[in-house]
């Protein structure tokens, strides 16, 4: 990576991601025509699947390998999901968890059980570094009731700051079972580092008091793993909207921009640095991309992708548009309940080999998903809000030189 590129990467985390180009697409080429397998059409909206939730059987565990226990960390106190503007189906929010390790441990696994099944509709889970404790209590403390308000991320400043090493941990989704990482492989987690469990409640089945938990498998800190990173490629999104959709004040582009600014500060700078960083132009789009340029041997173990409500697709690919190019993700329908990391046989990278994540987002999405109900069209760029996008590409990496 050139050191342009490189401090461009440091700028751009530092600023933006608060969360872990390819041409023009039309939204008429997309059109739903065709029989249900024909058409790709979204998974089931969250109304479908909530009533299906208390139903699901609980995920099944897996054997302990030799040395491997579990911590159970459950919320401090029962907390009551509630639409955060008064109106909506869907709650995010962030709890704090304490470990309390007074040594480093590798965490080797995970699972969520959930306490009230019939509005807990999945889980990501986040590691809070010491040095970020001081203020996620003090985002704890800000708001009423237990934890605090989140979508993309944690809200924490610098979440995901660096590109190279992010603070995703895990993702669940009910029914899923218990997961565990490869043997002779872990997750770095310092003495005083707390976790961050994003619960997405459910409200479509009335909004009922819960009390969640996570299990953590972990080993001792000085067994000889190989430590696991979690290596961000992100993308800037520059969603236009529709033709017939088009009257609204906010699909003027300019608008857009302000009114992410106004709810996210600096961080609403973030498509524009992101834009620098790719090397890429504004232009409406539905489809966005970028590379990245690998400055360390690595060697990828598993893949995953994360975008908002409105992502259709999304591809990571290794040195594409070379004779070495190989797809290592592809999600055809995004389904933003799962964002599970995906194992895939390993793939060694060495310095200057590329890596794209290309995303496609479509505006039509709001007329089939309830957290869109009485939400006029906007133009869509990077940000944090439920009803704004990101397309973000996630490797978990092991470094040769570590």
């Amino acid at each position: 990576m050139t050191r342009r590129l490189r401090g461009l990467a440091t700028v751009v985390a530092a600023a933006v991601l608060v969360l872990p180009l390819a041409g023009c697409v039309q939204e008429d080429s997309d059109r739903r025509t065709g029989s249900p397998t024909q058409l790709l059409d979204p998974p089931d909206p969250p109304e479908v699947e909530a009533g299906q939730l208390a139903a699901i059987k609980p995920g099944k565990h897996l054997p302990l390998r030799s040395g491997e226990k579990r911590m159970t960390l459950t919320m401090p106190a029962p907390y009551t999901p509630s639409a955060p503007n008064g109106t909506g189906t869907d709650d995010y929010r962030c709890f704090l968890l304490d470990p309390s390790l007074d040594k480093d441990v590798w965490l080797t696994g995970s699972n969520v059980l959930p306490g009230n099944p019939s509005v807990v509709h999945h889980v990501i889970l986040f590691r809070v570094p010491p040095d970020k404790v001081a203020e996620a209590e003090q985002k704890d403390a800000a708001e009423d009731g237990e934890g605090w308000t989140c979508f993309g991320g944690t809200g924490l400043s610098g979440d995901f700051t660096n590109t190279d090493d992010a603070s995703w941990l895990a993702a669940w989704a009910p029914g899923g079972d218990e997961t565990k990482v490869r043997d002779g492989y872990g997750v770095r987690l310092e003495a005083g580092s707390r976790v961050v469990m994003q619960v997405h409640y459910n409200l479509l089945k009335g909004a009922a008091p819960d009390v969640s938990s996570t299990e953590l498998r972990w080993m001792g800190g000085d067994r000889d793993l190989t430590a696991l990173h979690t290596y961000l490629m992100p993308a800037p999104v520059e969603m236009p909207c529709r033709p017939d959709h088009a009257d609204g004040p906010l699909c003027d582009r300019d608008a857009a921009v302000a009114d992410v600014m106004s709810r996210f500060g600096s961080a609403g700078n973030t498509n524009s640095l992101l834009h620098l960083l790719c090397g890429t132009e504004v232009k409406p789009s539905n489809t966005t991309s970028c590379t990245r340029t690998i400055g360390r041997p690595m060697t990828i173990l598993g893949v995953a992708g994360h975008m908002h409500l409105l992502g259709r697709s999304i591809t990571i690919e290794v040195n594409p548009d070379t004779p070495d190019a190989r797809t290592v993700l592809d999600i055809p329908v995004w389904d933003f309940d799962n964002q599970g990391t995906k194992p895939i046989d390993p793939v060694h990278l060495d310095p200057f080999d590329t890596v794209r994540v290309t995303c496609r987002h479509v505006q039509w999405l709001r007329d089939v998903l309830p957290a869109f109900e009485g939400i006029p069209d906007k133009y869509v760029i990077w940000a944090e809000g439920t009803t704004d996008e990101m397309c973000l590409g996630m490797l978990q990496v092991a470094y040769d030189d570590e």
